[in-house]
């Protein structure tokens, strides 16, 4: 019988912002949207720095027959989204966001950095923002539209200053939440009533190592000029192999899971 070795990992979370939930499975339900109040729309903050440690849970990984553990290191994660995310590293949470998803026009890149030992299961909640299940923005306003997401990620570790991982179109992606479905709904001056929305439940255990990924969907890869990239895309050097990535519909797709493993060294 092979002896697994466990690792854990330690995280420095150097900005923050918002969690993602979780549930059980759930079927995929489509229904006008509620006419829920939307939550307060607020101006984006100044971006401010703060500091926590986290313990991500051991994990494994088998390779030829035998459990093996890569070496500690530290890792720097950047990150730009349109317009919020949170970072998981093994299943533990390490970063979020710094910006609310409440507030229109976030955009802003982070950065953190953790420590952690090889393989890493890298996990992210991607959200654009949305007023109500409608997916509109806007609402009520002269301009009211459908927004639009994408975000970009790489992953650097710091002994050797090697990217070890990016955003591309090999990452597995789930989106739980789709609208508006009719789209011609758009420009509708009651789009609570007249917007269609699916949403499913993020499944169980998601973030952790070993979950089966293989039914998700691989990345679509858009261009910045697709994505609308702005304020604090420009002030990262990403490589040259990462690449704005979202769900197959830009605009439609308001909340996307992500998945990518990095193996061991």
């Amino acid at each position: 019988m092979n002896r697994p070795i466990s690792f854990a990992a330690t995280t420095v979370l150097c900005l923050v912002g918002l969690a993602a939930c979780s549930s059980d499975a759930a079927d995929p339900v489509v229904t006008a949207a509620p006419a829920t109040t939307a939550s307060a729309v607020t101006t984006a903050p100044a971006a401010t720095t703060a500091s926590a440690v986290t313990t991500a849970p051991a994990a494994t990984v088998s390779v030829d027959s035998t459990s093996v553990v890569g070496t500690t290191s530290t890792f720097t994660a950047e990150v730009w989204a349109d317009n919020w995310f949170s970072l998981y590293v093994n299943g533990e949470l390490v970063g979020e966001d710094s910006v609310p998803i409440t507030t229109e026009r976030s955009f802003n890149a982070e950065m953190f950095t953790f420590e952690a030992a090889y393989p890493l299961t890298i996990a992210m909640v991607t959200k654009d923002f949305k007023e109500t299940d409608s997916g509109l923005e806007y609402i009520g306003e002269p301009n009211q539209q459908m927004g639009d997401g994408g975000f970009i990620a790489q992953f650097t570790d710091t002994a050797t200053g090697e990217v070890v991982a990016v955003t591309g179109a090999d990452w597995r992606g789930l989106v739980v939440h789709r609208a508006p479905l009719n789209t011609d709904c758009a420009g509708s001056t009651d789009p609570d009533t007249d917007c269609q929305f699916e949403m499913i439940a993020e499944p169980d255990g998601w973030t952790a190592p070993g979950f089966d990924d293989s039914t998700w969907q691989t990345a679509t890869v858009y261009t910045p000029e697709e994505v609308g990239a702005k304020d604090g895309y420009d002030t990262i050097s990403w490589d040259s192999s990462a690449a704005l990535i979202w769900g197959s519909d830009l605009k439609v797709d308001n909340t996307v899971l992500w998945r990518t493993v990095i193996p061991v060294r």
